[in-house]
């Protein structure tokens, strides 16, 4: 695992594999049609804390904060260019909501998610915390997220901040199911260790997955313990910057019969998926998150 040159290790740190102590450079990086808060509060990533008027988090094994200044980001701990691929800045956000369709359901929701990004994941990150998010609000997903980097992850601190990096799939097949439980999983702890064990073995291969198309890495990706294709896509399209893939969970699945199908009593699971994978084109992956999050911030017992 190559180690970044711009942070140093710090021997002896207790209760973690290595500890990085980062020199936490400053740049600013510019942001336009980009709003932090909701791209890191919509349910698409989980480890980000508010730290006074930004967030602190890590990227990769970067320990980073970002504040948003108007339409530019202050960014510690990582260069601004690392900065801007995970926040997919580079991306023409406007031309992608403008190839949505112009029902009143998705014009609502691409008002309310005005500058959200999908933010670049790394895949094993994604794919892991995914599995972990069965019938879990974010809230909880969040929680346990937060205790599989404290338990399993490397140790890293920025400033007066200490972070922890998600744990490889190397380190996480090493662990014990039990050890997994005391992380809040529950049954989930079966599920990610098989996953972590078959991919530090190589019988699934990530970077091989990601040269596959949509429909072969999905398949690929549901041969692994506790993915089904709702977390397939996830990682697809939070991981894998698959951003036609449109991952269909509860809330989505309540906003599609409720919006697209109010009429139809009697509509399957297939029909929904046929449908989202041409209605929203191909940038679903953003339409459906746009969905999920104005759904679930202003529809009834929609906090969570």
């Amino acid at each position: 695992m190559n180690e970044d040159p711009g942070l140093s290790l710090v021997r002896g740190a207790p209760g973690s594999q290595r500890h990085y102590e980062s020199p936490s450079p400053h740049a600013f990086l510019p942001a336009p049609d980009f709003v932090l808060q909701s791209t890191l509060e919509c349910g698409q990533v989980f480890h980000w804390e508010r730290e006074g008027g930004g967030y602190v988090g890590v990227i990769g094994e970067a320990p980073a904060r970002v504040e948003q200044q108007g339409d530019a980001l202050l960014v510690s701990g990582v260069s601004a260019a690392v900065a801007r691929d995970y926040f997919a800045l580079d991306l023409p956000l406007p031309e992608i909501c403008a190839t949505f369709p112009t029902d009143p359901a998705m014009a609502a929701a691409a008002e309310f998610c005005r500058g959200m990004r999908i933010v670049r994941q790394p895949p094993w990150e994604c794919l892991a915390t995914f599995i972990t998010s069965s019938m879990k609000q974010v809230v909880h997903i969040a929680q346990m997220s937060r205790a599989i980097r404290r338990r399993f992850g490397t140790r890293v601190q920025l400033g007066g901040h200490e972070l922890f990096a998600y744990p490889p799939p190397e380190r996480l097949a090493a662990a014990t199911e039990a050890g997994l439980r005391e992380c809040r999983l529950g049954f989930r702890a079966k599920t990610l260790l098989g996953s972590a064990r078959m991919i530090a073995s190589g019988e699934v291969d990530l970077a091989a997955v990601a040269r596959l198309d949509d429909d072969a890495a999905r398949a690929e990706l549901c041969r692994l313990p506790g993915v089904g294709v709702k977390v397939a896509n996830c990682a697809l399209l939070f991981g894998f910057g698959r951003i036609a893939a449109f991952p269909i969970d509860v809330w989505i699945e309540r906003v599609l019969r409720t919006l697209y199908f109010a009429r139809k009593r009697k509509v399957t699971t297939k029909r929904l998926r046929e449908f989202s994978a041409t209605y929203f084109g191909a940038y679903g992956g953003y339409a459906q998150q746009y969905l999920f999050h104005h759904a679930r911030k202003t529809w009834p017992r929609g906090k969570s």
